[in-house]
């Protein structure tokens, strides 16, 4: 999250480490009612810093962030090993998610970030890219194993199994899937308990409130949002597609596009509105709507930087009122975004 030129809410340090936890699922699992979206810090999002990206996530530790999110396509790869080198020493401390799946090629010349191939969820697959997920975290065991997206090509119940497996193995604790859909998340919930869906919600992704939020409460399943800040463009501090580096994924995102962008970001000057009268950031006012829409979910914002985190952090103690709930919906009702999630490309990959 980027700060505006609004005031932000004040971290405050004592709070932080009383960090309210939330419970995902009910097999057990309990994360800080945050977490962190590590992606950016190797992978996407422009430049890489990893001594800023290291001292990012040991801040967060101990402003009681302990619930950190990687995969195994972050990078490919070199995500998971800066997240081994940041908790080394401070694997009691934390929760470990991380996922496979999502195959990556090698990156093309000058292209910046290495494409999207397709997406795997045979049996063998999954064992395998655990055990390399595990060396190169440098732990024995995963928190929470994801399959990244849904492979249309091998059942749910394969793939399920096959996690089932690391489970017993005692490899993986508790499992979750990414982006599915709700016949496929309750087939694959038969298989073995799921303890998290991962779907992007925010103010403008508000597609699991249709079908997959509901489902998820019927099942006991918890809620892991990511880009609960519109991949930066909610914190309002987003002018222009120019503000993108050329390697930065979201030059080729439809809602950071030509008209898009300029009708959205009308949408995101609203927010801005609500969120000045409230002394704070449009981003903290965007963290906290999420955060109210239930105890059963987690929102996990993602940033590189030490500043950008605390301000994330200070969001938990933001309160909505009924009345400004109300005006949220008013000024950005759901689906009020222009253009879609992905690229087409990658669209196909959701809702499987």
């Amino acid at each position: 999250m980027a700060g505006d030129d609004m005031q932000r809410t004040a971290y405050n340090e004592q709070e932080a480490e009383r960090m309210e936890q939330r419970k995902l699922g009910t097999q057990g699992l309990a994360v800080s009612a945050q977490g962190l979206g590590c992606m950016g810090m190797s992978d996407f999002y422009g430049s890489r810093d990893e001594a800023e990206s290291i001292a990012t996530l040991h801040r967060a530790f101990e402003l009681g962030l302990d619930f950190l999110d990687t995969s195994d396509a972050y990078g490919p790869f070199t995500n998971e090993e800066l997240i081994g080198k940041a908790i080394r020493g401070r694997r009691d401390k934390v929760v470990v998610a991380t996922k496979f799946g999502l195959m990556r090629a090698p990156a093309a010349p000058g292209s910046g970030w290495a494409p999207i191939t397709g997406i795997c969820g045979r049996p063998d697959y999954v064992r395998s890219c655990c055990d390399a997920s595990l060396k190169r975290l440098g732990i024995d065991c995963i928190d929470l194993y994801y399959q990244h997206r849904v492979d249309s090509e091998v059942p749910i119940e394969e793939t399920v199994g096959a996690m089932a497996e690391l489970v017993r193995a005692g490899k993986v604790r508790y499992i979750g899937l990414s982006e599915a859909g709700a016949e496929t998340i309750r087939r694959a919930h038969a298989v073995h308990p799921l303890s998290a869906l991962q779907n992007e919600y925010s103010l403008w992704s508000r597609d699991p409130e249709d079908e997959v939020l509901p489902l998820l409460r019927e099942l006991g399943i918890g809620l892991v949002a990511y880009s609960p800040l519109g991949r930066g463009f909610l914190t309002g501090t987003l002018k222009s597609p120019d503000d993108f580096t050329p390697d930065d994924y979201r030059r080729n995102s439809p809602r950071f596009q030509g008209e898009n962008f300029r009708k959205n970001l009308e949408l995101v000057e609203r927010i801005r509105g609500i969120a000045a009268r409230k002394g704070i950031t449009s981003g903290q006012l965007a963290l906290a709507w999420v955060l109210a829409q239930g105890e059963d979910i987690v929102p996990i914002p993602g940033t590189k930087h030490r500043s950008y985190l605390e301000e994330n952090v200070a969001a938990g103690s933001v309160a909505i009122s009924r009345e400004e709930m109300d005006e949220i919906a008013t000024v950005l009702p759901g689906g009020s975004a222009s253009g879609s999630r992905y690229p087409e490309s990658m669209m196909k990959f959701i809702n499987r």
